[in-house]
């Protein structure tokens, strides 16, 4: 019992060890934290750990309970009746050695995410311990190694070892392209079988081409309906197939509508603000729509939509011209969008003042934020499933991943100006001052969305890790118009992409169109709806979008005329 006690005593010690050593991965490999040359970059280090007695006690049984019962099991542990599919295949209970490693390493991965909980601090430190720990476990997994799966070594041996040999090729076809391969690549080409629907570019400029659909209708509605996505990825995420498109599907619906294509910014970008993305790009593509449909500056000329941080930038803008005493939009929807950073779920891990400042001597100046390593950060959110899932079939079992449009989308990265991200991280991030009246000044004018009092449709996923649902319908307690909020199933772009026609998933709506101030409040009163929050939207915008009027015959209006066939080339452009 001494040599227990002896042996436990110093596991906080290597629990100290291990979180040092995730912790600076994490936050170092992850992050892209290197300091430029010139620039001292701070690297967060994690405060010694005390634990919460008690808690360590509770976690110390019941490791040695756990562990007592595995060993009595030896040879029969069957990590697969754990439910975690690294080790669900049968593969695994077949080899008593690496049914045992997996079942061993189980039991630790619980015990160590349990210590984090025991620590002695404030919820974003635990938050951050946990983080830095789950990263080093999913590395740590024996499902990671050759050596250890048991399910490719299986494979290796049923093909005569043509899996290492494939999983080789792969491995070296990823360190050529630069990143771990999600799907088949060379299935899958822009303008042809994905970003298909029909349309134009009717208006560039250094920021932005902005994209007119064609009709698929006699009659259109008299307000156009302009779509912001985010510019931290590229827009054909809202119209991957004709399937799953929510721009046919806007068309289809008799809107005739514009979409932002955001350029993919080169060093020629590298200086671009907020203020400019704001004023010279969602700014313009209001008033270049207005233009188009010969309503110039007019008020409620338009309806909106705008998603993620695109949503951001849509609200932003619209706070700008309401300083200016200007409304030109007649409805805004926002998709998985945060107003409100109060709540920024596992993204609160990496920001803290330190980390901002640091980002600000790097690029605040001019400097570009690369692409691939801000698609790197997102997918070490979910590292099982979007990194290391990749490397055991691509590498271990020498698997083609298969086609999938949203995969080759997430793929396709995109870069973004060092001052532009340094500004949105400061002030939205750190200091969320989006939500204090005057507190941020964007283009000259000073900042209050108390002044939107135009109608919003805001939607939040359920399991959004991204913007989570609390964040989403902390919008609703911030504009002051007629609000409607709807939460749909699954996380940040699956529950967005889901089509009426597929009949997936499911929503929830209030009835009586209450908005408590919490998110909890809400849920007591909604109803579970089945199938996609689509309809409920389009019946939302309809109302909103004016009389039907007869469909365009051509592209654009005046000195805004078809340049080239949609998607147009900025979307084209590798980071």
């Amino acid at each position: 019992m001494k040599d227990q006690e002896n042996l436990w005593a110093h596991a906080a010690e290597h629990f100290q060890s291990l979180v040092s050593d995730s912790w600076s991965k994490a936050l170092s490999g992850f992050q892209n934290l290197a300091p430029a040359p010139g620039v001292a970059g701070p690297l967060p280090t994690p405060p010694k750990l005390n634990f919460t007695p008690e808690k360590l006690q509770e976690v110390q049984q019941q490791y040695l309970k756990e562990a007592a019962e595995l060993l009595s099991q030896g040879a029969l542990a069957q990590p697969s009746a754990s439910g975690d599919k690294r080790f669900s295949s049968e593969a695994w209970d077949a080899n008593p050695v690496a049914a045992f490693t997996a079942a061993l390493y189980l039991l630790n991965s619980r015990a160590l995410l349990a210590m984090t909980d025991a620590v002695e601090s404030d919820a974003k430190t635990r938050n951050r311990l946990r983080f830095a720990v789950e990263q080093g476990l999913a590395a740590a997994a024996p499902s990671n190694f050759l050596a250890f799966n048991a399910e490719a070594q299986k494979k290796a041996i049923e093909t005569k070892g043509e899996s290492i040999a494939k999983g080789m090729q792969n491995l070296l076809h990823d360190v050529r392209q630069g990143h771990v391969s999600m799907t088949d690549e060379s299935l899958f080409t822009v303008g042809e079988n994905v970003a298909t629907t029909e349309g134009a570019v009717v208006f560039e400029n250094e920021f932005f081409q902005l994209l007119e659909y064609k009709p698929l209708t006699e009659k259109v509605f008299e307000k156009p309906f302009l779509l912001v996505p985010p510019c931290i990825n590229k827009f054909y995420i809202l119209d991957l197939q004709p399937e799953n498109s929510l721009i046919r599907y806007a068309v289809s619906q008799g809107h005739r509508t514009f979409v932002v294509s955001w350029r993919n910014p080169d060093e020629s970008m590298a200086t671009k603000t907020w203020d400019d993305y704001i004023e010279q790009a969602v700014i313009k593509a209001i008033a270049v729509t207005g233009e188009i449909v010969g309503q110039p500056g007019v008020a409620g000329a338009i309806n909106a939509l705008g998603f993620c941080v695109g949503g951001t930038m849509l609200t932003t803008a619209l706070a700008v011209l309401a300083a200016r005493g200007e409304k030109p939009v007649a409805s805004a929807t926002l998709l998985t969008t945060l107003l409100d950073f109060t709540d920024t779920g596992i993204l609160d891990v990496f920001i803290d003042e330190a980390f901002v400042q640091f980002r600000e001597k790097e690029m605040g100046q001019g400097g570009l934020m690369k692409g691939q390593d801000l698609a790197s950060t997102f997918s070490f959110l979910r590292p099982n499933d979007l990194v290391w899932n990749y490397v055991v079939g691509n590498y271990l079992k020498g698997e083609t991943p298969p086609a999938f449009d949203l995969l080759y989308w997430n793929s396709d990265a995109t870069n973004l100006p060092g001052p532009y991200y340094a500004w949105y991280l400061r002030n939205t991030y750190l200091e969320n001052k989006l939500i204090k009246p005057s507190a941020a000044t964007v283009c000259g004018e000073s900042i209050d969305l108390g002044l939107l009092d135009l109608p919003v449709y805001i939607y939040g996923s359920r399991e959004d890790h991204i913007v989570p649902i609390n964040a989403a319908y902390a919008s609703t307690q911030v504009l002051p118009g007629k609000k409607r909020f709807v939460m749909g199933a699954s996380g940040h772009i699956a529950g967005v992409i889901n089509p009426p026609a597929k009949n997936k998933r499911s929503h929830w709506i209030r009835a009586d169109g209450k908005l408590p101030k919490t998110h909890a409040a809400w849920l007591q009163g909604a109803t579970e709806h089945p199938g996609s929050w689509w309809t409920d939207w389009a019946h939302w915008l309809k109302s909103h979008a004016g009389k039907p009027i007869a469909a365009p015959k051509k592209y654009g209006r005046g000195k805004y005329q078809a340049k080239m066939p949609a998607p147009g080339n900025y979307v084209l452009a590798k980071a």
